[in-house]
């Protein structure tokens, strides 16, 4: 079966609600990229790593330490299903898809509408990289080069903004 392509589709979710259901280090990685572009993130999950409760009391996201329950998601604009349950996730996979929320499943990239990008941003620039979930270390060795370019790039412009004044 030959692969589907994904385009790469840079989108405004600074007023789109995001849901993700599962707080381990999957779901931890996840947050933490979205905490730069999303303002409202709720996180659900009936056990909870430290850091999200950090982020919590920033402000920054809300934290709902309770089992997953479809109604959950019923506002929702984008969720991460994030848990180590395969069959709460195809739940909320099959959820989402009744509702016509835009679903990653994080253990199955089938039940993928959009690829979790890796993200390398610097200076304003943001860059995401995906293997359309097939090679995930390429991805990361790809995303590492384009953030050592964008901070080379951000260093020599600061440098010529010092060396200017």
């Amino acid at each position: 079966m030959k692969s589907k392509k994904y385009f790469p589709l840079f989108v405004d979710l600074s007023g789109k609600k995001v849901i993700i259901v599962g707080a381990g280090q999957i779901a931890l990685r996840r947050t933490k990229t979205l905490l730069d572009f999303c303002a409202d993130i709720t996180v659900i999950a009936p056990e909870i790593l430290p850091d999200f409760y950090c982020w919590e009391q920033e402000g920054s996201l809300r934290l709902l330490k309770k089992e997953y329950c479809r109604e959950d998601i019923l506002d929702a604009d984008l969720v991460l299903a994030a848990t180590d349950n395969p069959g709460v996730n195809s739940d909320i996979y099959s959820a989402c898809k009744c509702l016509g929320i835009l679903v990653n499943v994080c253990s199955d990239r089938n039940k993928c509408d959009f690829y979790f990008p890796g993200i390398a941003q610097s200076g304003g620039v943001v860059a995401g990289v995906t293997a359309s979930g097939e090679n995930h270390r390429q991805a990361r060795r790809v995303r590492e080069a384009v953030q050592g370019l964008l901070d080379e790039m951000q260093t020599e412009e600061t440098a010529g903004r010092i060396k200017d004044e």
